[in-house]
């Protein structure tokens, strides 16, 4: 792709193009661009075009956009997946060349996306392969442009920031050491030098803006370089960083304040950095930090009393509460909170106002609904004041429970007396009220039990009996919405504690709140349901079984469908997890409710197709369509086809479209629907039609269609082998095998298609290309063996050893080089057995290597035989150790899933999961298969099986005779 006139004026059309919303405009211009990103110079293409003045500014942006998605999806990916380099080196040269002084001259908008994209290629080149851009950015320190200067650190703060939460390692280490080498003087020059320029400049607002806005993004790179260890430079200059946040804390910068009430201003953010800065050394480095630690609980102390309630205050006060809340926790700090005097004032000017429910907090329940329920109860208010307050409250309690809860008991009372004087005006008293009691009565909680532990000083069932029901059983359930809010999510935090009796009683209080038109209620209703549905009993089974729901289930079907409808909750996630649920423990007894509840989901699902936006509805939506397949299909398999033709028309559309978001789950549901007809019913044409699209190489190069698709394709090997082979697609299948193979990260999926080829393609056909199938397999165990590989191989040859015959293994590993059998034995099979896991594996492991031994002279005869005692001996091993977990030598893979921070492109269904099939649905006690086997072997060789099993160690021996013992079986 040539850097020409041309080129830029083509691409700048298709950007436009990404930014149309319509879809049928937008998608072919996306995947356009998603086309042509792997072409040599498309990168270089993009930074050309961001750095034209003369182009629309939107177009320069959505080129950054692009240029950072380029870099995110390739610069690495060689690395993430073994396989090629997408990025050219010429590309590479050209991009780190280019990208820093690009930055650093243009708009913020732009600088944004470029800072990112240094970031990621720091996280792969940084330092070892970049090791010039440390000094490009710090000899910009001295340029005295500050434009250029925050750019530099914005940088800065991109690259440094993942040390915030990387686990610590040898490597990371050495890169923070060199960092600090660089970096940490000329940060602290520039610290001191900034102040100085502030100042010089005390009361011209405009330079401030720029200098106060250095020094933010200083305290962050501050962070990020202490967030590991305390460097042995800022411990030896903590003076000077110290005397600067406080400084900075208390300093009184008037022309710096702003009239906006909502966005925070310069002087907001760095105040609130500087309390996160001090939370972090209060936290890691208290002892270094100790001296210090008065001073600033009084500074931030201060801060809080003279901060106002606007929501442009909301970090500040969140980071100064959650300082405060750190240094309360510690024991040797209790003297600076244990005076009454001064529990009472923490109370009463600090923790009190910051929980009050305020106007803005209102305006955000009643038109920002998912905002509201995003920082309510998906725990993400980490930055709210509430919540801060909240920690705060639990930090005290941790030291001071019984002088706490004495004091927020009077103030408890207070409010709910000024509640019960005038509920419609003063109900924002009580929901103070109830949050206060949260607070305090919380100890331990989970996200899968709510709270588990409280205090005993709260008494909580009388407060619910008294407070929280008397709402919920309101007749208006549009009545003081917030407080409906608030009882739904006390009953749904504290559901374990209240217990069963209390929970199935509140069960139809709760439905009823379906129809309310707050959305955060009727969504706060669902949230509860689905929590209650999901609760047992000490017997382990649910507390709420489908004979108590049953009396409830039209309720709350036709609630739950209604409240889909209402605007704000047409893509509702906790609506739909609440009908999965719902369907779920309901079983059969959903049946009669199909009728209504197929459409529905069959029409929100044509709707959310056109334009995916909520991952997580879309997730649920698709569970609840496999989930109700499941149950239509086990009272009657033939109704599959109602489904095929309700839904596939939608599918069709999807596939089309190439809705990426959707592609596995409609290969997971086709797999589903081909599995109900599996020894049922012949496979439709429709099917049939669509098989050679799955062969197609472009949708195999996305992650999230590979596990899908292995498992569709599988589906139509078990029951339409005669049609494949009959359009001779076979080799299409197995270009899917090799490509799957060749992958450190997929060959697992290769090997099931493998299993699958062997147990149910026509045997002749397949034979003709297992030769060429074996030599793939070992030039991988050759090029790159890993721990997962291997496990995988030696399942298979087992499997083609149980299923083809031990003799056929030994001449088809022979065919490819000769003595090559012996040396699977004994560096294959001997070492690495024992690393096999899972039962069905164990099994096709213990069968294969028991038909080796004693259906194969072969292994009875020279050089084999020397290898025999030791095989039977890893049999045993399987039976009466665990696993070998270990990974083999030289083996650095990790599997994708333990990688901090990876989100997995494909999402397993869990209604819409295969069940694992035996290969050797004869064999039923593997330990009576192998004596068995072993006691036939020994009526035609008896002296010399005696011989070979007297050179197993004492133990493997009394294990085979207890094996012979229980199956009456003995061994001549």
């Amino acid at each position: 792709m040539e850097i020409n006139e041309n080129n830029f004026e083509r691409l700048a059309n298709y950007l436009q193009q990404t930014l149309n919303p319509d879809p049928e405009v937008r998608r072919p211009a996306e995947r356009f661009i998603e086309s042509i990103e792997v072409s040599q110079n498309y990168p270089l293409l993009c930074l050309h075009l961001i750095d034209r003045p003369q182009m629309d500014m939107t177009i320069r942006v959505a080129a950054a956009i692009a240029f950072k998605n380029f870099v995110k999806r390739n610069w690495g990916w060689h690395l993430d997946n073994d396989g090629p380099n997408k990025v050219s080196e010429s590309d590479r040269t050209g991009i780190k060349g280019l990208i820093v002084p690009m930055m650093l001259k243009s708009p913020a908008a732009i600088q944004k996306q470029l800072s990112d994209a240094v970031s990621i290629i720091g996280k792969y080149d940084f330092p070892t392969k970049w090791p010039e851009l440390m000094d490009e950015m710090i000899e910009k320190f001295s340029t005295g442009d500050f434009h250029i200067i925050n750019g530099v650190l914005q940088t800065a703060h991109s690259l440094f920031k993942r040390y915030r939460y990387e686990f610590k390692s040898q490597e990371l280490w050495e890169e923070i050491k060199y960092v600090l080498d660089k970096m940490a003087k000329p940060l602290t020059d520039l610290l001191q030098a900034t102040l100085g320029l502030a100042d010089a400049h005390a009361g011209n607002k405009e330079a401030l803006s720029v200098i106060y806005n250095s020094l933010v993004l200083v305290c962050k790179v501050f962070f990020s370089l202490n967030s590991q260890d305390l460097p042995e430079f800022f411990e030896d200059n903590m003076e000077t960083w110290m005397k600067a946040f406080h400084g900075l804390l208390t300093v009184d910068v008037p022309c710096l304040k702003t009239d906006d009430d909502e966005d925070a201003g310069v002087l907001e953010h760095l105040r609130s950095q500087i309390c996160e800065n001090l939370c972090m050394y209060a936290l890691k480095y208290d002892e270094e930090f100790g001296p210090y630690m008065p001073q600033f609980v009084t500074a931030v102390w201060e801060l809080l009393v003279n901060t106002h309630i606007h929501t442009k205050y909301d970090s500040l006060v969140s980071n100064a509460l959650r300082f405060l809340s750190t240094v309360a926790e510690r024991s040797h700090y209790r003297h600076l909170f244990e005076d009454p005097n001064v529990l009472a004032s923490i109370c009463e000017k600090v923790i009190i106002p910051n929980m009050d429910f305020r106007v803005s907090d209102e305006e955000l329940f009643e038109d920002n609904a998912e905002e509201y329920i995003r920082r309510d109860i998906e725990g993400s208010d980490v930055e709210t004041r509430r919540r801060a307050a909240c920690d705060l409250v639990k930090s005290l309690l941790q030291k001071f429970e019984a002088k706490i809860v004495e004091i927020f008991g009077q103030y408890l009372q207070v409010l709910l007396a000024k509640y019960a004087e005038n509920p419609v005006n003063n109900w924002k008293a009580k929901d103070t009220a109830i949050y206060l009691v949260t607070s305090m009565a919380s100890k331990g909680q989970t996200q899968k039990h709510g709270v588990t532990q409280t205090s005993e000083l709260v008494p909580l069932p009388q407060f619910t009996q008294q407070q929280i029901i008397p709402e919920l059983e309101r007749a208006d359930v549009n009545q003081l919405p917030v407080l409906k809010a608030d009882a739904l999510k006390f009953i749904m935090t504290f559901r374990t504690i209240l217990g069963p009796q209390i929970i199935v009683a509140t069960m139809p209080l709760v439905a009823k709140h379906l129809g309310a038109a707050s959305v955060v209620v009727h969504t706060y209703a669902a949230c509860t349901i689905d929590k209650i549905l999901t609760m047992r009993g000490p017997d382990k089974l649910p507390i709420v079984t489908k004979e108590i729901l049953s009396p409830l289930s039209a309720e709350l079907i036709a609630g739950l469908f209604a409240a889909i409808t209402v605007q704000g909750s047409n893509e509702n996630e906790y609506i739909m997890k609440c009908i999965m649920r719902v369907l779920n423990t309901l079983q059969e007894a959903s049946l009669p409710f199909m009728i209504v509840v197929l459409p529905r989901l069959t029409d929100i699902l044509s709707t959310v197709a056109k334009n995916p936006s909520k991952p997580h509805f879309n997730h649920y939506l698709f569970e609840t369509l496999s989930l109700s397949v499941k149950l239509v299909c086990k009272a009657d398999p033939n109704a599959v086809s109602s489904f095929e033709e309700a839904l596939f028309p939608v599918f069709q559309g999807i596939l089309q479209q190439d809705v990426l978001e959707f592609m596995p789950y409609v290969f997971q549901m086709l797999s589903l629907f081909l599995e109900i007809r599996e020894g049922k019913s012949n496979i439709p044409d429709t099917y049939l039609a669509l098989f050679p699209c799955l062969l197609t190489p472009a949708l195999w190069e996305r992650p999230g269609n590979v596990t899908p698709l292995i498992r569709l394709l599988c589906a139509f090997v078990r029951q339409a082998s005669a049609q494949i082979s009959a359009d001779d697609k076979l080799n299409g299948v197995l270009g899917v095998f090799q490509k799957m193979i060749a992958s450190k990260n997929n060959d697992h999926e290769g090997f099931y298609l493998l299993q699958n080829l062997l147990l149910h393609y026509p045997a002749e056909e397949l034979g003709r290309s297992m030769r060429q199938i074996f030599s793939l397999l070992f030039q991988r165990l050759s090029s790159s063996k890993t721990t997962k590989f291997v496990r995988s191989f030696i399942v298979f040859l087992c499997l083609y050893t149980a299923r083809v015959g031990p003799q056929a293994v030994i001449q088809m590993i022979e065919s490819i080089q000769p003595q090559m059998f012996g040396m699977v034995v004994e560096r294959v099979f001997i070492p690495d057995i024992n690393k096999v896991s899972g039962e069905l594996e164990q099994k096709i492991v213990t069968v294969g290597i028991t038909k080796l031994l004693c259906e194969c002279p072969e292994m009875l005869a020279e050089p084999y035989v020397m290898c025999w005692p030791q095989l039977l001996q890893t049999v045993v091993q399987i039976f009466e150790l665990p696993p070998d977990e270990s990974a083999i030598d030289g083996d650095n893979f990790i599997e994708i899933e333990d990688v901090p921070g990876y989100q997995a492109a494909y999402s397993q269904l869990n209604f819409a999961q295969s069940k694992p099939v035996d290969p050797l649905p004869d064999v039923g006690n593997v330990r009576q298969y192998l004596v068995q086997n072993l006691g036939k072997l020994a009526q035609t060789s008896a002296g010399k099986v005696r011989t070979l099993i007297a050179a197993l160690p004492a133990d493997h021996q009394e294990a085979l005779q207890k094996y012979c013992a229980q199956s009456g079986v003995q061994i001549a």
